[in-house]
């Protein structure tokens, strides 16, 4: 695994061969191999110019959101999002992310399981049944990397953090991906990362938020107004204060859908 320096100065300044396009995706989204000074790696491109527009999010683009989540991660210390830059490619500007890879047999962190065998440990978030109407429950381990990642998405409005958007490379390491719906001034959070909702926030995360806070005084806040609008980076700073106040992690707000759909 490269050096987080190391990657983000590859996903700048490399030079991009594209090998496909991610079929699932409701933007056009590319992965390419990128080079440079002997280095390569695989990243994901996504051109401005693929973007849907969206009613709900019309200023800025969605590339400037991924990478103003990047920003966000990178004053946290956490490492959440992978490097991600603003950048020229093959079909024009678009944001370039670090491709990370994931083993198939690497840990379960969470998905829908029986209702009645769910992991010590884990955490239920939902019911659900299957076709045959057997009771599944949808459900995550109770783990300080998705805490974190819980945290991060509150602070940065994450209107779509499905379970595909989780991914938990060889190392042990857990990102987390598809950032275009982020930062608007109305709570819109949706994620299946609902189980601490209530619960105390975590020591490390407090006093992150103190650091964040004092970022976003200063140049983080001029690097986000880059990427999205003064009134959003204004709904940051006080989802920050907000969370520094309550000292806990919200509640699922009943007059927006909490979760993404499909969760999974």
């Amino acid at each position: 695994m490269l050096a987080d320096d190391v990657a983000l100065a590859l996903v700048r300044d490399g030079t991009l061969e594209l090998e496909g396009r991610l079929v699932d995706a409701s933007n056009t989204t590319l992965r390419a191999v990128i080079t440079c000074d002997g280095i390569q790696a695989r990243c994901v491109y996504k051109p401005i110019r693929g973007e849907r527009p969206l009613w709900d999010f019309p200023d800025g683009t969605l590339a400037g959101r991924e990478v103003g989540a990047y920003l966000v991660s990178a004053a946290t210390g956490w490492g959440i999002v992978p490097p991600t830059v603003l950048r020229d490619g093959p079909l024009g500007p678009g944001a370039c992310q670090l491709w990370i890879d994931e083993p198939e047999s690497g840990p379960e962190l969470l998905g829908f399981v029986p209702a009645r065998r769910i992991p010590t440990g884990w955490r239920r978030i939902a019911s659900a049944r299957d076709n045959a109407g057997q009771p599944y429950a949808l459900a995550h381990a109770d783990d300080p990397r998705l805490a974190r990642m819980a945290v991060f998405d509150v602070v940065v409005n994450n209107a779509d953090r499905k379970g595909a958007h989780v991914i938990c490379d060889g190392q042990g390491r857990v990102y987390g991906v598809d950032h275009g719906v982020c930062f608007h001034v109305d709570d819109k959070l949706r994620t299946v990362l609902w189980g601490w909702a209530g619960g105390p926030l975590p020591p490390e995360a407090v006093e992150m938020l103190g650091v964040l806070r004092a970022e976003l005084a200063g140049g983080l806040g001029a690097a986000l107004a880059e990427h999205v609008t003064p009134a959003e980076v204004g709904a940051l700073v006080v989802r920050v204060e907000r969370l520094l106040v309550a000292g806990c992690f919200p509640q699922p707000d009943h007059d927006w859908p909490a979760l993404p759909w499909p969760p999974i």
